[in-house]
């Protein structure tokens, strides 16, 4: 698919329909079986394991069964390539994958069911890690067969519909669990959410039939069999990979556990404990986790390029799998694919250096009930309807429209907050500003996922999106570990005086609990505190400028661009 350079504008009415269509509402049961194992293993579970009594050193360990989510695009190819024997035939190849991962979630929660975590907790880790690699390798084929479902104009509403879906799965998975496990028992409730998994099945079943899947041809033409070669240079190609998905993993999960681990079974316990001292450092440490991420990419490279001057066919086909997606992108968008990359990446990069808004919150003086009423109710309901107005812009507006005005929603949104920071503790001032900034985080996400839809071609399409998707939050894993030193650096240097000094009397007037522990956490007083957050939230808007800039330019880039047929 390519986003088109002339979009005509739809009628308001056709841009509706497009909710109604079979395909938005099949998308919301998909949606649906997508988000429920995410938070069963991600956040449910942790709550069963500290019932059982487990320390939180052990819970935080089943994090990393999350992984999978991160690294799904290294076995991508797979799902695009291979087919499912008897139910490819019948359901096509999208269905017949999602159907078959869907089974296999429910089969994997249902021995979750099984278990006791106190007795057999590394059968509890396996299950976990089962469930979270074959619901990670769902939302490969769901992400392929939205895709590949619906017209570009329409993948807004796709995308919303999908979301939508999936939230309704996080409040279930995230309340009736701990219901039942308080009326029964949590081997009882995971039982029952195994069999909510039907959802999706319902949704499969219920979907229109695909297009026939284009599988693309793997050119070995030439390259003589030689398995007596052929096997060691497999071996070591798969230990090169294998390697660089651990170093890859490792700092995208901000956790070195499986690499220390790696190196305290080699008897290097000495270098297990310097890795997990860098990992931890900070805030210099995620210096070393973003420098893991690259390493681990490079090496990946590695592992899958071609031998110079030497054709094996193992260099051919693990090229093919992961390689020939991203030159077929690179080839496709000649001239302005850097571009594209570097708006995905920065597209909400505003968004993700707001980590520190409960304790913003919770210094302006509102209570925790204040708080979680505001972001866990309102601001739920604030989200779906942005996702609804994203999805909505995109029919009506056309793709690159669209992507232009979600791009000017995070920037704006983060001067809401700066707002409620002159405030103080009122709630109506925290329900707006919260309401702008999940609308807007809805319209942009929504607009975000449309438009890297639009990007991916037949034969790659689970691949290409699923890098996309992985990928582009990488920026803001940098910039977001800078937030609180940017708050109290700004906070110190109102207190010292100077250009910020005069920030502090915008303050004067606020209660006495706005700020009221400012000296207590952050030794400045509470005037500068409130200056600190105002410049932090002016910050986070400024840089989300690049992404304005980025859409206007890769719009008009692309809509001189005549892509290359693959």
């Amino acid at each position: 698919m390519t986003a088109e350079a002339a979009e005509p504008k739809r009628g308001a009415r056709q841009a509706l329909a497009v909710f109604f269509e079979r395909r938005a509402v099949v998308m919301l049961a998909l949606g649906f079986a997508s988000g429920l194992p995410n938070l069963l293993i991600f956040d449910t579970l942790s709550l069963w394991l500290r019932d059982s009594g487990l320390s939180l050193k052990v819970i935080s360990i089943f994090a990393l069964a999350t992984l999978s989510y991160s690294l799904k695009f290294l076995w991508a190819p797979l799902i695009d390539r291979t087919t499912v024997p008897g139910l490819t035939r019948i359901l096509g190849h999208r269905r017949s994958w999602m159907l078959v991962l869907q089974v296999l979630v429910m089969a994997g929660l249902w021995l979750i069911s099984g278990v006791d975590p106190a007795r057999n907790l590394g059968l509890m880790a396996a299950f976990a890690a089962f469930v979270a690699f074959v619901s990670a390798s769902q939302d490969i084929v769901i992400d392929a067969w939205r895709i590949e479902a619906a017209e570009t104009e329409k993948q807004g509403a796709m995308a919303a519909a999908y979301q939508w879906g999936y939230r309704v799965a996080m409040v279930v998975s995230g309340a009736i669990p701990l219901l039942l496990a308080e009326a029964y028992n949590w081997n009882f409730s995971y039982a029952v959410m195994a069999a909510l998994m039907l959802a999706g099945v319902a949704g499969v079943l219920g979907a229109p039939r695909e297009k026939a899947h284009t599988i693309r041809s793997i050119h070995a033409e030439g390259v003589p069999k030689r398995p007596l070669l052929e096997a060691p240079e497999w071996l070591a190609r798969l230990a090169i990979f294998v390697l660089g998905a651990l170093l890859l993993g490792s700092g995208l999960a901000a956790d070195a556990s499986m690499l220390a681990a790696l190196f305290s079974a080699q008897g290097a316990k000495d270098a297990a404990d310097m890795i997990r001292n860098a990992w931890e450092m900070k805030p210099q440490g995620v210096y070393v986790q973003l420098a893991s991420v690259a390493a681990g990419l490079a090496v990946i490279v590695l592992a899958i390029c071609p031998i110079p001057g030497v054709r094996t066919r193992p260099g051919v086909y693990l090229f093919a799998a992961l390689g020939e997606p991203l030159v077929e992108f690179l080839r496709r968008y000649r001239g302005v694919a850097g571009l594209i990359l570097a708006l995905i990446c920065v597209y909400r990069l505003s968004d993700f250096v707001l980590n520190i808004m409960n304790p913003f919150y919770a210094d302006l003086g509102f209570s925790k009930t204040e708080i979680a009423e505001a972001r866990k109710v309102f601001g739920v309901v604030m989200t779906v309807i942005g996702v609804g107005l994203g999805g909505y812009l995109v029919a009506r507006l056309g793709m690159m429209r669209a992507l232009v005005i979600g791009a000017f929603a995070g920037p704006l949104s983060n001067l809401a907050f700066a707002w409620l920071a002159l405030q103080g503790p009122e709630l109506w001032a925290l329900f707006v500003a919260i309401g702008i900034d999940n609308v807007a985080g809805g319209i942009s996400g929504t607009c975000l996922i449309a438009y890297m839809s639009s990007l991916t071609s037949a034969g790659f399409t689970a691949t290409q999106y699923a890098l996309f998707s992985s990928l582009y939050a990488l920026p803001g894993k940098l910039i977001a570990s800078q937030s609180g030193r940017i708050v109290e650096g700004s906070a110190a240097a109102a207190d010292a005086g100077g250009a910020l000094g005069g920030l502090k009397a915008l303050f004067l007037r606020l209660p006495p609990e706005a700020y009221a522990t400012a000296m207590e956490k952050s030794q400045v007083t509470p005037g500068a505190l409130g200056a600190g957050y105002v410049m932090f939230f002016l910050y986070s808007a400024v840089i989300g400028v690049a992404a304005v800039v980025l859409a206007f330019i890769v719009a008009a880039r692309q809509a001189d661009l005549k892509p290359e047929k693959s």
